[in-house]
C-alpha cells in the first residue's frame, strides 16, 4: 500500500477574508522578504555594522529587485500578455524571474550602502543566508499558483497539476516533478548549511559568502532547469536560466578566488562581532 501516490495541488490560491482576497503567493513572498530582512539585520549587526542602515538598504533592494524580477519575466514571456498588457502589473498571479531580481536588488543594495557609508562585505555575508531562506519560503507560493513544475513524473511525490496550467505538450499528463519543492529543499538542506559551514571554516574572507551562495544555488538551479517546462527559449537544449545558473557557478568560483586573494581571511565569530576584514586586509596580501 502506498501512503503517497502524488501531491494534490490546492483547490484555490486565494485566502478570502470577507470582501478581501489575499493571494497565497503574495503571502509567501511577503513572509520570505521579512525572514530575509531579519536574517540580514541580525547578521549585519553581529558583524559590527550599523543595523539601522539594513532597513534602508533592504527596502531599496526589495523594491528595485521586484521591478527587475518582473521586467525580466515579462520580457521573456511576452506572449502571455498579448492583448492583456495590463496584466504585467498582476504580480500576485506569479511571474517573477529570480535572477533578474537578484541582479537588480544587488545593484540597489550596493548603491545604497555606498551612498550611506555602509559595509558591502558585511551586508553581502548577511544576505547570503537571508536570500536563500526567502527563496525557499517564496516557492510555497508557486505551489499554490500551480507553476514552476517540471516534466511529467509518476514518482510518489509528483505534484498534480490542473489541465489549465499544463503546457500544451503535456496536456494528457496529470502529475509532474515538483521542481519548486526541489528548489525549496535545496536551499534549506544544502545552500544555507553550506554557507554557514563556509563561514565557520575561516577560509572565506568577509564578503565572500555571497559567492559561496551563488555557486551552491546555481548548481541546484541548473539541475532543476533540466526538468522545468515553463521556458521555450533554449540554446543547446538548456534554458536561459540554465545558462545563467552556469554563469553563477563559474562567476561565483572565480569571484571567490579573487576576493580571498585580496586580503586576510577573516570571518565572523558566531559568538560575537567580526573583526573588520576591510581593515585587516589592507597591505596583507599581494
Amino acid at each position: 500500500m502506498s501512503f503517497l501516490a502524488s501531491i494534490p495541488s490546492p483547490s484555490n490560491n486565494v485566502l478570502e477574508l470577507g470582501p478581501l482576497e489575499i493571494h497565497y503567493y503574495g503571502i509567501a513572498i511577503g513572509i520570505g522578504v521579512l525572514v530575509a530582512y531579519w536574517a540580514t539585520f541580525r547578521r549585519y549587526e553581529r558583524y559590527g555594522g550599523d543595523p539601522a542602515l539594513v532597513e534602508r538598504t533592504v527596502l531599496w533592494a526589495v523594491g528595485i529587485g521586484f521591478l527587475g524580477a518582473r521586467l525580466a519575466y515579462v520580457t521573456t514571456h511576452t506572449a502571455r500578455f498579448e492583448g492583456e498588457w495590463y496584466k504585467i502589473f498582476f504580480i500576485w498571479e506569479g511571474g517573477l524571474a529570480l535572477f533578474g531580481g537578484l541582479i537588480a536588488g544587488a545593484v540597489a543594495a550596493w548603491a545604497t550602502l555606498r551612498r550611506n557609508g555602509g559595509s558591502l562585505p558585511k551586508f553581502a555575508d548577511g544576505a547570503a543566508v537571508g536570500i536563500p531562506l526567502a527563496q525557499a519560503i517564496g516557492r510555497i507560493g508557486n505551489y499554490f499558483n500551480q507553476e514552476l513544475f517540471g516534466t511529467p513524473s509518476t514518482l510518489p511525490w509528483a505534484v498534480e497539476i490542473d489541465q489549465i496550467y499544463r503546457p500544451a505538450a503535456y496536456r494528457t499528463f496529470e502529475t509532474f516533478h515538483p521542481t519548486f519543492l526541489y528548489e525549496m529543499l535545496w536551499n534549506l538542506v544544502l545552500t544555507v548549511p553550506i554557507v554557514l559551514l563556509a563561514e565557520r571554516s575561516g577560509k572565506v574572507r568577509q564578503g565572500g559568502l555571497i559567492f559561496v551562495y551563488a555557486m551552491v544555488y546555481g548548481t541546484g538551479r541548473f539541475l532543476m532547469e533540466l526538468l522545468r517546462t515553463d521556458t521555450t527559449f533554449r540554446v543547446l537544449g538548456i534554458s536561459r536560466n540554465g545558462w545563467v545558473s552556469v554563469a553563477a557557478v563559474i562567476g561565483g568560483a572565480l569571484a571567490l578566488r579573487w576576493w580571498n586573494r585580496r586580503g586576510e581571511r577573516v570571518t565572523a565569530d558566531p559568538a560575537g562581532p567580526a573583526v573588520d576584514d576591510e581593515v585587516v586586509g589592507e597591505g596583507s596580501a599581494g
